[in-house]
């Protein structure tokens, strides 16, 4: 995708909505990937069931999510928002999500702090798909030993948010030069947001993973759901590498992180949290293997975008559809009827030659 269409196609911006509008020309347009480190999940093979005992049309792959069905635990998480050209990506993600049943998470609401410019490119997504499941999202540092809620519960508001999402994103800020270094008080600000809000909060990292301590800690506050969003899918490292040139210290920790994989097996067995996994999510298959290894739901936002804007919103449905498919079939030919069946010891590491009797 040539880099100088996809800057046409949004513009110029300002402040947060230029760095938000740079993140997006640069994610389309550059190669991101991490270079070095994968996300862990070709290391992992399905046991094969050659004798399902179910029929195809049995399977059944719907889960409860806030309140609400999803048709498959799948979500488009946390794309974009709050500059020229988020409101069209925005309404065309909920027109897709609405078709296919899945949710949607929101890009960062901080620039609704800024000024009101670009509120309806948030507003959208509810006014397109009124039944969908959607998050909001605030960074880490915006919830620093808050005290007032009164301008999170706006930008919950403002969607009507089933959830909030509170990104951690400290590799991201210390490579940026406008970038927010103190993250001193995020968990007390975390506790704040579980006590005084009306919606679920979820924390969320944006591609270096999850460690078990953090976990831990998080759970201890009260966080009863976790996207772990690993390594091995986008680098925001890398994305941060095309802004600000040369940027040695983004280029010198482009595959920083815990894979995704690696990250969802160290916390699967924390009790009291559900965990999302993200973070190189490319296909149903990988959404199987990543429900087969402990994850509530499985999230993706680059290569859908990607796709939205290659194929359109016709072509996104198409997409998604293709691995609601490929996730039915995982689950046929392991024999799972339901997701819960799939969580019951379907993958083996490749390393390991013995299968389970």
């Amino acid at each position: 995708m040539d880099f100088y269409f996809v800057k046409a196609l949004f513009g110029d911006e300002m402040d947060i909505s230029r760095r938000k509008s740079e993140h997006i020309k640069i994610a389309l347009g550059k190669p991101v990937a991490f270079r070095k480190k994968t996300t862990g999940f070709e290391n992992y093979d399905f046991i094969h069931c050659a004798l399902p005992e179910l029929d195809y049309d049995e399977v059944d792959t719907k889960i409860e999510f806030l309140g609400k069905t999803l048709s498959f635990p799948f979500m488009i998480s946390a794309v974009t928002g709050g500059f020229k050209g988020a409101l069209s990506i925005n309404q065309s993600l909920a027109e897709a999500c609405k078709a296919t049943g899945i949710a949607l998470g929101i890009g960062s609401q901080r620039q609704s702090f800024e000024n009101s410019d670009h509120l309806e490119s948030f507003r959208i997504v509810r006014k397109t798909a009124p039944e969908l499941v959607i998050l909001a999202n605030i960074g880490a540092c915006q919830i620093r030993n808050i005290k007032d809620l009164d301008s999170i519960q706006k930008i919950v508001d403002l969607i009507e948010a089933d959830g909030l999402v509170v990104h951690l994103n400290p590799l991201q800020e210390i490579l940026q030069s406008e970038g927010n270094k103190c993250f001193k008080g995020v968990l007390q600000g975390i506790r704040t947001l579980i006590q005084g809000l009306d919606v679920p909060v979820i924390v969320k990292e944006i591609g270096c993973g999850i460690s078990r301590e953090v976990a831990e800690k998080l759970a201890k506050a009260g966080v009863t759901c976790i996207d772990i969003a690993g390594a091995g899918g986008t680098s925001w490292a890398g994305i941060e590498s095309y802004r600000v040139h040369p940027n040695k210290k983004a280029l010198k920790f482009w595959d920083w992180g815990i894979s995704t994989a690696s990250s969802l097996e160290k916390v699967r067995k924390i009790r009291g949290v559900k965990f999302i996994a993200s973070g190189g999510i490319y296909d149903g298959i990988t959404v199987a293997k990543a429900l087969s290894l402990g994850a509530e739901l499985c999230g993706s936002a680059l290569p859908l975008l990607k796709v939205l804007i290659e194929r359109k919103t016709a072509g996104l449905v198409s997409e998604i559809e293709s691995w609601h498919e490929e996730l039915k079939t995982v689950m046929f030919l392991t024999g799972s009827r339901t997701i819960n069946d799939l969580r019951r010891d379907h993958v083996i590491e490749k390393k390991s030659q013995i299968f389970p009797e």
